[in-house]
């Protein structure tokens, strides 16, 4: 898992590689083997891990057909303009007055 450092800002680094791993379940998984599992504790989560997952594809599959509304997109607060939106992108030449091309 790779996480980039711009402009030496580790804390956003770190808040950003804090998010991916708990997408990923890391922190989940970290939990579980911290302490020992009973064989039948481990049958029963990993049941309801998959009963979740099955869950999911079936919504994901009725809302693809149509037979469930699409969730809402959420509303992302605007982001400020780029400073340096003018330094990397060159402006088109214009033509000069009276020739023609």
């Amino acid at each position: 898992m790779r996480v980039l450092v711009r402009d030496n800002n580790v804390d956003q680094a770190l808040r950003f590689l804090k998010k991916k791993m708990q997408r990923e379940g890391i922190f989940r998984e970290l939990k579980v083997k911290a302490a020992y599992e009973k064989p039948s504790e481990k049958r029963i989560r990993e049941k309801a891990e998959a009963v979740r997952r099955a869950r999911k594809l079936a919504r994901k599959k009725a809302q693809r057909e149509g037979l469930l509304p699409m969730p809402k997109a959420r509303a992302r607060p605007a982001r400020p303009p780029n400073p340096f939106a003018s330094l990397s992108a060159p402006k088109p030449q214009e033509p000069e007055p009276g020739r023609s091309s």
